[in-house]
């Protein structure tokens, strides 16, 4: 094994969770920084126009990669408790199988991408003026799908076996490349909006060779012929039974996500421009939450695997602590210095400028205030999810569609457009009242299973 591998079913939780999700952290850093930079240079070299398109592909991109990530890290899931148990002939199957899943979903995922990109951006009712440079970015987005897949189960295997550093030292080099690339294919080489989905994807394949080689020098996972193969056809059915479901939540919550898109493009362009900058902060206001999921997912798995329930108890504790505490932080950061960052974004004239960055900075408030519930719902549903349930937190995806609906919908009537900002945040509250039950739910049954 690697020096990079890390048992977590020994040792203080805490220092485990936190020392496994810090280089995630800084790796989904560097990964916000790049899509950052995207929608900075979109938005300054080539104006407001062009970053309301952006805005305007956002959610079906974000549907695709939730898509992907919900099947990779539901593989994921499997192979973190066979580590966990020691059963590496079982995981090395598992790691094969996973690889064959993925590529026939990469394949299904490209073509229905493709098909349903204009009809979904004209069913939304994206502007005549900003639909073509959508529909553009989203066409070359779908055509990599392929190589967003191998990056996700790649960092995926990695992460399950305990090494988060791999996964970091990617997106560092990633991020490089995109940044390079899009100063180089936007202002430079002229090629608008095309060039800044161009450079994300030639980054995503340079992280998917990077972890590529790593994994390759893990003795662990030399994997022949038959771990490919369907040999025990209920692996690829469990694999499946693990990533579906989460596929599935992320599906329904980008449905969510574009009805509220749907809503928001009636506000016109200005509006969406604002909508999108703060958007594109999204990422950055819970990088910390989503590393500390996938510490939990491993964390959870590993020990479920090693049947320690009262280590996954002390363990969700810790996170919870730790979480809330770090959201604590990111939002009074989020509050003070927003509306310099948000600036970095938006251009146009004085009024238009002005305008948007109001939009933009009220939205960022809002979720800002309400970010330690976010925390609170990435910890419970990863706890979930790393016990080998993906359904309930499936239940939850629902009710965050339901209120992300229901409130985009309904609220902006009452109150005027400001009401589509409280969307995000009453999909986060209805979805993690349900998880925190859940929780309870299931670590009282896995107790009394491995009684």
């Amino acid at each position: 094994m690697t020096s990079h591998i890390k048992s977590m079913t020994e040792g203080h939780p805490s220092s485990l969770i936190f020392s496994f999700a810090l280089p995630l952290m800084v790796g989904n850093v560097f990964q916000q920084l790049y899509t950052v930079v995207d929608t900075m240079v979109v938005g300054k070299f080539l104006g407001v126009g062009a970053l309301a398109a952006l805005g305007a592909a956002d959610w079906m991109n974000w549907m695709m990669l939730g898509i992907i990530q919900g099947f990779t890290q539901g593989f994921g899931i499997l192979m973190a408790q066979e580590f966990g148990a020691k059963k590496y002939e079982d995981l090395r199957k598992s790691v094969g199988n996973s690889t064959v899943l993925s590529l026939l979903s990469s394949v299904f995922l490209l073509v229905t991408g493709q098909l349903l990109a204009r009809p979904v951006l004209m069913f939304l009712q994206t502007p005549p003026e900003i639909l073509e440079n959508a529909l553009l970015y989203l066409r070359i987005m779908y055509a990599g799908v392929p190589v967003v897949m191998a990056y996700n189960l790649l960092a995926a295997i990695l992460r399950s076996l305990g090494d988060g550093r791999t996964p970091l030292h990617a997106m560092i080099v990633a991020a490089v490349t995109n940044i390079i690339l899009d100063l180089i294919f936007v202002p430079v080489l002229g090629w608008g909006i095309a060039g800044a989905a161009a450079a994300t994807l030639i980054a995503q394949l340079v992280s998917s060779l990077f972890c590529l080689y790593h994994i390759g020098k893990i003795e662990l996972l030399k994997l022949s012929s038959r771990h490919f193969r369907f040999q025990d056809r209920h692996l690829p059915l469990r694999l499946f039974l693990l990533g579906f479901p989460m596929a599935f939540q992320n599906a329904i919550i980008s449905v969510g996500g574009m009805i509220v898109q749907f809503v928001v493009n009636g506000f016109g362009v200005i509006f969406i421009a604002g909508f999108t900058a703060t958007n594109k902060l999204y990422g950055v206001l819970e990088v910390a939450a989503t590393s500390y999921g996938y510490a939990m997912v491993t964390y959870t798995g590993q020990n479920l695997g090693a049947r320690k329930t009262e280590r996954i108890r002390r363990g969700v504790k810790a996170a919870l602590l730790i979480a809330l505490f770090t959201s604590l932080i990111i939002a009074g950061a989020m509050l003070l210095g927003g509306r310099v960052i948000l600036g970095w974004f938006i251009s146009g004239t004085p009024t238009e400028a002005r305008q948007a960055l109001q939009i933009a900075y009220y939205y960022l408030a809002v979720m800002s205030i309400c970010l330690p519930i976010l925390y609170t719902l990435h910890i419970t549903r990863s706890a979930i999810q790393g016990m080998g349930n993906t359904l309930l937190p499936l239940v939850s995806g629902i009710a965050e569609f339901i209120m992300r609906a229901v409130t985009a919908i309904f609220l902006p009537v009452l109150i005027g457009e400001k009401g589509i900002f409280y969307a995000e945040v009453m999909a986060w509250t209805g979805a993690t009242v349900i998880l925190v039950i859940s929780y309870f739910a299931v670590i009282r049954k896995m107790e009394l299973l491995f009684k």
